[in-house]
Order: C-alpha cells, then structure tokens, then sequence
C-alpha cells in the first residue's frame, strides 16, 4: 500500500521560496533607491539641457521626442547634434554615436556575469538601462566574486536605473517643451555637472578609486580636443587600469 502525498504539503515549501526570494528583491529594491536616489537631481537636469540641445539644433518637436525615447544616452546625443544640424552622412553620426558609448561595452562586461542566469531578452533589456549611474552603486553593492549569487541583484540594479530613466526622459521632455523658455543664463548644465560632482565624491570609498578618480579627470581634460569624443572613452579605459594597479599595489602593501 503507497502512502499518498498531498499536493498542498509539496507545494508549500516552493511557495516559501518564492515568497522569500520576492522579499529579497523587494528589500534589494529599497535598498538601491536609497542608495541611488540622490542622483536623480543631476539625472534631471542633464535631461533638461539634453532637451534644450535637441530642440536649439535644429529638431522638431517629434524629432527630439522620438530620440529622446530611443536614445538613452546624454554624450551620444551631444556628439550627434552639432552632426546632424551639418547634414553629415547617416554613416558618420552612427560610428560617432558607437564611438562615445564604446565605453558602456565596458561597464556591461563588468555587470554581465551577475545576470548571466537571465535568458538572453531580459540581459538585452537590462543592457538599455546600463550605464553610468548604475556602475557607480551596482559593483559597490555586488562585486566581481559574488557573480556566482543571484539574490538581490535584480531588485537593487531596477531601483538604480528605472528612477534614472524616468528622471531623464522628464527632464529632456521639459527641456524640449519649454527650450525658448528657458534662459541659457539659467546656467542648468553647470548645474547638472556641480551635482554630478557631489554625487561621485561620496563613491571614492578608498585609494584605489580615488586614483582611478584622478588619472581619468587628468586624461579626460589632456585628451578633450580628440574628435568624436574619443577623450571620454581614453580617461574611462586609463582610470580603470590605474584603479586596478593601484588596487594591486595596495594588496601587496598588506602583506
């Protein structure tokens, strides 16, 4: 005689597990916008000066909403513009584009490990809303040798880049409604710099990032008249590798 098993008792430890891991992404959730959410000032005042940019260049108004929508990225769009109000070759503005954001190649090599679990639609979706932001908190919360533990990523790298993104594409849509509105005087891209600045201070956590911090200011400034851009991506690269050696040297110095 088979002792019956019943259902209800098989599934009630699935349910704990699912209901346990939506608590962690819940909590992960909470815990990147607390972490992330002084940055959606600067977030939407460069979305605002994007806006006046696409609109001053020469955009309609359905043009620059429709690339503000597609293009979630402020340098490519300040590289493209003056291009595009020359009539320059399509060929041309799509290579500068790919050049200034050669740099999010990078930083989705660094995430990609941790979401390697995902099926490829989702890797692709999470990838849009890759990029700067994300890369200041995300590998502080969750770095490189936790790869390998899934719980709590997901929750924590939404709460970093969806506010972002809605911040972004408010303050573009803002700026592309009330550019003739808004006095240049106003000085709102300085401003969007000024609260970068604040917002990338309290990540220098140890010396390493702080080298990282000053080899690539120094190159980004040496390297500022390279065309397309390519300064940005040279001071990304060099900064990168000086934190890295540095991180290297200071573990020697411990032992």
């Amino acid at each position: 005689m088979t002792k019956e098993t019943n259902p209800a008792q098989t599934a009630a430890p699935a349910e704990d597990a699912a209901t346990r891991a939506r608590r962690i992404e819940k909590d992960a959730f909470q815990e990147g916008w607390r972490a992330s959410a002084s940055t959606i000032p600067a977030v939407l005042a460069w979305g605002v000066v994007s806006g006046m940019a696409m609109v001053k260049s020469g955009m309609t108004l359905w043009q620059s909403l429709g690339m503000t929508l597609t293009v979630y990225a402020g340098s490519a769009q300040f590289a493209v513009l003056p291009l595009l109000a020359a009539h320059t070759p399509l060929i041309v503005i799509f290579l500068t584009a790919m050049i200034v954001n050669l740099r999010f190649v990078i930083f989705s090599a660094a995430v990609a490990p941790h979401f390697a679990h995902l099926p490829w639609y989702r890797r692709v979706w999470y990838g849009y809303f890759n990029g700067d932001i994300s890369m200041g908190f995300f590998p502080q919360r969750f770095p490189a040798h936790t790869a390998h533990q899934p719980a709590g990523k997901i929750g924590f790298f939404e709460a970093v880049c969806y506010p972002g993104w809605f911040a972004w594409q408010i303050g573009a849509i803002v700026g592309i409604l009330l550019a003739s509105q808004i006095p240049e005087s106003w000085n709102i891209g300085f401003a969007g710099t000024l609260a970068l600045i604040a917002i990338m201070i309290p990540m220098i956590i140890n010396r390493a990032a702080l080298a990282g911090v000053i080899v690539s200011g120094g190159v980004a400034v040496a390297a500022i008249n390279l065309p397309y851009r390519l300064g940005l991506l040279l001071a990304v690269m060099i900064g990168m590798a000086a934190a890295m050696l540095a991180d290297k040297f200071i573990d020697k110095e411990k032992e």
